[in-house]
């Protein structure tokens, strides 16, 4: 996710009422990833795209028998493209919500990873209480004591998110009161931020920080709990329209059988170090 949830707008939900495509054979099919959300994706120095997504993409494709070519856009406009067309899947640490499962549709999830704060190693803020913990947590859930122990921490700073996210909006709804929330285009830029001292906490998916920190050579660190359960949703999947089912179905047996086997976990470790297999 980066359990990504966009936040639906007047676009988005004209977009939810565009004509559906005419069916199809479904021997081609195009995927739109970010490219620069690593581990999950990344463009590589030759403009080809890589990471976790991108490899188990391949598997996926070749297991439905479909030809995918995967293209990079814009993380915040995705809905409304697919909606509109310009591609088929969005495969983008994409979380599945009841408020995206208005607008387009999903397949079963093939990741589910905890969020987490982030702040510089040696700031004050830094191993604030439950620092290396998990907590469980649901759509909407207040009264959290460990979320409440984090605003006293947290009150008067400088929070930065990647605009558009299910973590912007958890963000909002549980600091916009006391801190200043700062939004920003790409996690990387954010990053870059925080690493410098610009902003004094980064709220993310977990495993996109690990990658991160080793970006930042140790510079960044996680701190209080890590952050788990159906508040993000049912994990990742894969977006598709809400009138390509028969689509939607070729891909839902194909993250089946890599789940099975254990492709999704072999790749997650390789790319995460860490198996973000949805439990079953």
């Amino acid at each position: 996710m980066r359990f990504k949830t966009l936040f639906l707008s007047t676009g988005f939900t004209l977009a939810a009422f565009a004509a559906p495509l005419a069916a199809k054979d479904w021997k081609t099919a195009t995927i739109t990833l970010e490219g620069a959300y690593a581990p999950w994706n990344l463009t590589n120095a030759d403009g080809s795209l890589g990471g976790f997504e991108p490899e188990l993409a391949k598997v996926l494709c070749e297991r439905a028998k479909i030809e995918c070519k995967l293209v990079a856009s814009d993380w915040d406009g995705m809905i409304p493209a697919l909606n509109a067309g310009k591609f088929d899947v969005i495969m983008d640490a994409l979380s599945i919500t009841e408020e995206r499962k208005k607008i387009i549709d999903f397949t079963v999830p093939y990741a589910a990873t905890p969020a987490a704060f982030a702040t510089a190693k040696d700031s004050p803020l830094a191993n604030a209480a439950g620092t290396g913990s998990t907590i469980k947590m649901t759509p909407g859930q207040t009264g959290v004591k460990e979320i409440e122990g984090l605003k006293e921490a947290f009150k008067d700073k400088t929070i930065g998110i990647q605009a558009a996210t299910v973590y912007a909006k958890f963000v909002y709804d549980n600091f916009g009161s006391i801190a200043d929330i700062r939004e920003y285009k790409t996690g990387a830029d954010r990053d870059l931020d925080l690493q410098s001292g610009r902003i004094d906490l980064g709220f993310d998916d977990a495993v996109y920080f690990n990658n991160a920190f080793q970006a930042a050579n140790g510079a960044l660190a996680f701190t209080g709990p890590e952050i788990a359960g159906s508040i993000w949703g049912e994990g990742e999947g894969l977006g598709l329209r809400k009138a390509d089912t028969d689509l939607r179905d070729k891909f839902n047996e194909a993250i089946k059988s890599a789940l099975a086997d254990g492709t999704v976990k072999n790749l997650s470790m390789k790319w995460f170090k860490v198996d973000v297999s949805p439990q079953q």
